[in-house]
């Protein structure tokens, strides 16, 4: 049953928590910087570690995407709820109204379309009529 939550409310969880513990500015705190072979200074800041945890949590419900089980049906109909969570916070939440938010809204916006999308292309190839 683990299978039916949704990964993306790991960084929902994540922004919210940072959000109301540290405010907003925590999110252009910088974490760590790696000098460059060029000369420049690569820096990766807390809204950075964000979006790149978001990204690797949707790769993973591509994946579990392509999972013909029970819950795959309630991990899409959980993935709905997370992002419908983004979209009232987005629009509701003055904190909330930023670009990073914005762009972890759009990214569990693709979890939901790819989650249906390739669960209905790999229910298609299940069904098999016998003749």
């Amino acid at each position: 049953m683990l299978i039916a939550v949704p990964l993306m409310i790991i960084p929902f969880i994540f922004y919210n928590a940072v959000m109301l513990g540290s405010g907003i500015a925590a999110f252009s705190s910088v974490i760590m910087t790696v000098p460059m072979l060029s000369g420049a200074v690569w820096t990766m800041t807390l809204g950075d570690l964000v979006i790149l945890s978001a990204l690797i949590a949707l790769f993973f419900e591509v994946l579990k995407a392509t999972l013909t089980t029970r819950g795959s049906l309630m991990n899409h109909m959980f993935s709905m709820v997370v992002f419908i969570g983004f979209l009232v916070e987005f629009l509701l939440v003055r904190d909330a109204a930023t670009q990073l938010f914005f762009s972890l809204m759009v990214i569990a916006f693709i979890d939901v379309v790819a989650g249906f999308t390739i669960s209905n292309r790999a229910a298609g190839r299940d069904v098999s009529i016998g003749l």
